[in-house]
């Protein structure tokens, strides 16, 4: 039998390492799906294509492989655009197989301008264009995600789809080979360190694959770790970090950060949130930042040496040139106060419980004592999201996931999906607001039809809580963001899940009970959450409105 263009394109994907592909079919996208899925793929239907996209995204960034979403045309992809959105604002390298009408077909119902969707967001727009050049542009769209840690949506026209094609063989093209700073940057990045007596690095996304590189540089002149909240857990266990700089910073953190002489950001943006608006790194600091994207150095912050290298690469680079080493900030002081000062449970504060109501803090700590340390936690936006990615500590970078780079709400439920596939050894923690996790709840059925013993803990406050504590100080009325008390557990049974709803510490029995085994089935924790006051995140976040 001939193969037509949607065969190749599958088949194509499938041979670059295509191994899950998350989406929702339509007529559309339903043989290159099918292609994809004969050539070993693994598909993921989800219950809608938002979803689809984020859970790709969350895949992606936990696994280090590349996402794949498969939509159908126009409406298939308009669905998808918020996780695409997300994706693309992250950098994520992810590839979106959308069918696209005919050339001819200028009336088509589904007719919408794909290419300018993909531009408005940030995304890469390619497309097959001819059946002679499917395996060419396939290659170019899958290259194009991996090489540039880009968003790329590779729209498929329906009348070259079903168009015959020859199958070719991907030639050897995706040995990206990063750039390390120049020699010059190394030797000035080597001098300065050698200077510096307060060292502090902070990673990002950037520098995910260079923990080793990092650690060894960062001994050597006796820097302080740090890293952007998206990046949480890449130095976990290391008795010099200072886990996330930035909103999400302890205070001890933030205070030897703030008295840094020397600040070397490494993948990392240095954006509002990891610099507090610009006020958490002193005014006195050398602020140096190392990034593969010459346009990232100084976009947020100012910097006094921006150099466009790879992190690792560079970061051995500069071991080597270093004349000797140094203690720097390493001193016994500092490394007793991280002891006792150095994570957000060990900061007193007074417990904002009222018998119906359960202080998220005090939640927090409890099941980070509850759960298995081999954990993946991926976490919604909203008030909440400061508790769980701070009270509940990861094992490593693969033990969290951070979708907040569009900060949309919704997003949390499919991201845990993604993640949980792509770590299937660990426990997978969803962290939702109310809101969120109503708004993304269909994905919930995805997730208990997978059978994926999946932890969903509701932070649930009957509002949207940041808009709450965003105006209510101001007397603005409320009622639009305010919403009557929901019993989120009956709702998780009515999907087959299993079920609490925690109003004290006691409360949390069942749930200990289902981590103990087996969770055949999801959990979801309706956490009644007190919510009097904003999270301290929150409260930072305003001032630098």
């Amino acid at each position: 039998m001939t193969a037509t263009v949607a065969e190749v394109v599958g088949a194509t994907l499938a041979g670059l390492g295509a191994d899950h592909v998350f989406g929702v079919v339509g007529s559309g996208n339903f043989h290159v799906t099918n292609a994809l899925v004969r050539h070993g793929a693994r598909f993921v239907a989800t219950r809608h294509e938002g979803g689809a996209a984020t859970a790709a995204d969350a895949y992606a960034r936990v696994s280090g492989r590349v996402g794949v979403v498969t939509v159908h045309q126009g409406c298939g992809l308009t669905n998808a655009m918020t996780g695409i959105t997300e994706a693309a604002k992250s950098r994520t390298p992810m590839l979106v197989l959308a069918a696209e009408p005919a050339a001819s077909a200028l009336r088509s119902n589904f007719r919408v301008d794909q290419d300018a969707l993909a531009h408005a967001v940030g995304a890469v727009s390619d497309r097959v264009h001819r059946p002679d050049t499917a395996v060419a542009d396939t290659v170019r769209a899958w290259r194009t995600a991996v090489g540039q840690r880009r968003t790329v949506v590779l729209n498929l026209p329906l009348d070259i789809q079903g168009a015959p094609a020859e199958p070719g063989v991907p030639q050897d093209q995706l040995d990206v080979r990063q750039p390390r700073a120049s020699d010059e940057a190394v030797t000035d990045l080597a001098d300065l360190l050698t200077r510096a007596r307060r060292p502090v690095f902070i990673a990002g996304r950037g520098a995910l694959d260079a923990r080793a590189e990092l650690e060894t540089l960062a001994s050597a002149c006796g820097a302080l770790l740090a890293t952007s909240a998206v990046a949480k857990g890449l130095f976990a266990g290391n008795p010099w970090s200072l886990d996330v700089s930035g909103g999400f910073a302890t205070p001890l953190a933030a205070e030897l950060i703030g008295a840094a002489d020397l600040v070397v950001a490494w993948g990392a943006s240095l954006n509002m949130w990891t610099t507090r608006h610009g006020a958490l790194l002193g005014a006195g600091a050398t602020v140096v930042q190392v990034d593969l994207d010459p346009a990232a150095l100084g976009a947020h912050h100012r910097v006094d040496a921006g150099i466009v290298g790879d992190a690792r690469t560079s970061a051995l680079a500069v071991r080597a040139a270093l004349p000797g080493e140094s203690a720097g900030y390493r001193t016994a002081e500092v490394s007793a106060r991280l002891g006792a000062e150095g994570r957000w449970r060990d900061v007193a504060y007074t417990d904002d419980g009222d018998g119906s109501h359960i202080d998220p803090r005090t939640a927090s700590i409890a099941l980070d004592d509850l759960l298995p340390a081999e954990r993946v936690v991926a976490v919604d936006s909203g008030n909440f999201m400061g508790y769980p990615s701070m009270f509940l500590s990861v094992p490593d970078h693969r033990g969290f996931c951070f979708t907040q780079a569009f900060q949309s709400i919704g997003l949390g439920l499919a991201s845990a999906l993604g993640a949980a596939l792509a770590a299937p050894d660990r426990l997978p923690v969803a962290a939702c607001g109310d809101g969120g996790f109503l708004m993304g709840i269909a994905e919930l059925d995805t997730v208990r039809r997978l059978g994926l013993g999946m932890l969903v803990v509701v932070y649930n406050d009957d509002a949207y809580g940041a808009e709450v504590h965003h105006f209510g100080p101001a007397g603005h009325p409320l009622s639009t963001v305010v919403f009557p008390e929901t019993d989120l557990a009956a709702i998780a049974r009515g999907y087959g899940c299993e079920a609490a709803t925690v109003r004290r510490d006691g409360d949390l029995a069942p749930v200990a009970d289902w981590v103990a085994g087996p969770r055949h089935v999801p959990m979801v924790v309706d956490l009644k959450v007190s919510a009097g006051r904003p999270a301290w995140w929150l409260e930072e976040a305003f001032r630098g409105h």
